[in-house]
C-alpha cells in the first residue's frame, strides 16, 4: 500500500469548500498513516504577489493575459513540486485550486503522468451559504484595504470570472463530483485502478465534527409556565444562565453560534458571543423549533382539556404524530439535518462548533449521531443546565453531557 501514490485534484468555483476538503483529507489520510501533502496555488500566490495586484476581480478574468501567465506558472510550480514530492516519501499529494477549465487540468495530466490522478469537482449552488462563505472569504488579507461592501463585490466578481472557462469534469479519467454541503457524491468515474478509492470515497461523505457543543435555550417565560412554541424571551434566570454559559466557553475559541430564528436562542447565543473576540451569530430557519400548529403558545394541560383527541394521538406516537396545521418529528427530520449540513460547512475550519437550539431540534441533532430508534428520539434528556459535547470523525466517537455551572 505504501508504494501507490497517487494525485488528488481540486477543482470547482470559489467558496465551494475545496480547500476545506483539502484539508479534512489532508488529517484523515494522515491518520491512516498515509504521508500527505496539500499544495494550494492561491497561498503560493499570495505569498509572492503584492496584495494590490490580486484582490481585484479583473486578475481572474479570463482575457487578462499577463495574469493568466501568472496564475498558470503558479499551478506549474505547485505541479513540480507535487511530483517532487511523490518522487520522495510522500504517497498522495493534493492540488487545491479552482482548476476549472480543461485547459488548465489537461496541463495537469500532462505534467503528472507517473502516477493516477484522482479529480474531484465540489459543487454547492446554495445561496445563503455562499453569501456566508464570501463574507468570511472577504476576511482574508488581501481584502484588508477594501471596505467590506466592495470587498464582497470583488469577490463575487471573482467567481464570475470562473464561472466564464468553467467546464464540468466529464473527459478525466478518474473522477468524483461532489455536492461539498451534503458530503454526498453526485457522480462517480473510475477508469482506471486507484489507489486508496474506497477510503477517500467515505472520507468524502463522512460528515467530521472535531468539537460540537450543543446547548439548548436558556430558561424562557414559556418555560416556566409550561407553554409551548412561540417566540419568548428569556426569564432572569436564563439570562443568568446565557451569562454563565459565556463565561464557561470565553477560553473556548467559537467563530460561529448557529441559533434558531427565535428569540430565545438568539438571546442565549449573543451572551456567548460577547465574551469570544471574534464570533458571529447566525440563524438558520432550519434550527426552528417544531411547529405545534393550532397549539402553539398552549400548556400540555391546555391540549389535554380542550384537545384530547390531538393529546391521546400524540402520546400513542409522538415521533410521527403532527400537530394540526404543524409538523412531526418525523416532519422536521430534513430541515434539521440540512441545517446541520450548513453548520459543518461553514465552520469546516474551525476546531469547535456551537448550536443553540431548543429541545425538539437538539434531540433530532443527538438521534443524528447517536442512531437513536425513531420511537425513541422525543424522549432524548435536553436539559437547560448542561450541554452535550460531541466528536465524531472517523476514528473517534464522543459524546458527554456536561455542567457549565
Amino acid at each position: 500500500m505504501r508504494d501507490e501514490k497517487l494525485y488528488l485534484v481540486l477543482m470547482g468555483l470559489p467558496a465551494r469548500g475545496k480547500s476545506t476538503l483539502a484539508i479534512r483529507l489532508q488529517e484523515a489520510l494522515r491518520k491512516n498513516r498515509i504521508p500527505t501533502r496539500i499544495f494550494n496555488n492561491g497561498n503560493l500566490r499570495r505569498k509572492h504577489l503584492p496584495v494590490k495586484e490580486t484582490f481585484s476581480a479583473n486578475f481572474y478574468h479570463p482575457e487578462n493575459a499577463a495574469a493568466r501567465q501568472m496564475r498558470n506558472t503558479f499551478a506549474l510550480t505547485n505541479i513540480k513540486m507535487a511530483k517532487s514530492y511523490l518522487s520522495d516519501q510522500g504517497q498522495v499529494a493534493i492540488l487545491d485550486a479552482a482548476n476549472v477549465s480543461r485547459t488548465r487540468r489537461v496541463m495537469i495530466e500532462k505534467n503528472l503522468d507517473n502516477h493516477p490522478i484522482l479529480f474531484i469537482e465540489c459543487l454547492n449552488n446554495d445561496e445563503e451559504i455562499l453569501s456566508l462563505m464570501i463574507e468570511a472569504k472577504t476576511k482574508l488579507p488581501e481584502f484588508s484595504r477594501l471596505l467590506r461592501k466592495k470587498a464582497q463585490e470583488e469577490f463575487t466578481k471573482r467567481i464570475e470570472n470562473y464561472r466564464m472557462i468553467y467546464e464540468p469534469l466529464a473527459q478525466e479519467r478518474n473522477f468524483f463530483r461532489v455536492d461539498s454541503l451534503q458530503n454526498k457524491i453526485l457522480e462517480e468515474k473510475m477508469t482506471d485502478t486507484i489507489p486508496l478509492h474506497l477510503l477517500i470515497k467515505d472520507i468524502l461523505v463522512t460528515d467530521v465534527v472535531k468539537n460540537l457543543f450543543l446547548i439548548r435555550h436558556a430558561q424562557t417565560r414559556y418555560n416556566v409556565i409550561d407553554r409551548i412554541g412561540g417566540d419568548s424571551t428569556l426569564t432572569a434566570k436564563g439570562i443568568m444562565q446565557a451569562k454563565a454559559l459565556g463565561r464557561f466557553f470565553q477560553n473556548q475559541e467559537i467563530s460561529y453560534i448557529f441559533t434558531s430564528n427565535k428569540k430565545r436562542t438568539v438571546q442565549t447565543a449573543r451572551a456567548i458571543a460577547e465574551r469570544q473576540n471574534d464570533c458571529k451569530v447566525i440563524s438558520l430557519a432550519e434550527f426552528d423549533e417544531i411547529n405545534a400548529g393550532i397549539c402553539e403558545g398552549m400548556t400540555y394541560k391546555d391540549i389535554e382539556k380542550n384537545m384530547p383527541e390531538v393529546f391521546s394521538a400524540r402520546k400513542a406516537n409522538k415521533y410521527h404524530y403532527a400537530y394540526p396545521q404543524g409538523e412531526s418529528y418525523a416532519m422536521m427530520k430534513p430541515r434539521v439535518e440540512t441545517g446541520l449540513k450548513k453548520a459543518f460547512f461553514l465552520n469546516r475550519h474551525a476546531q469547535n462548533i456551537m448550536i443553540v437550539g431548543h429541545q425538539a431540534v437538539n434531540r433530532m441533532i443527538l438521534a443524528h449521531f447517536l442512531y437513536r430508534r425513531d420511537d425513541d428520539v422525543p424522549y432524548i434528556y435536553i436539559p437547560q443546565d448542561q450541554f452535550y459535547h460531541i466528536v465524531s470523525t472517523q476514528n473517534k466517537k464522543l459524546f458527554e453531557l456536561k455542567p457549565y455551572a
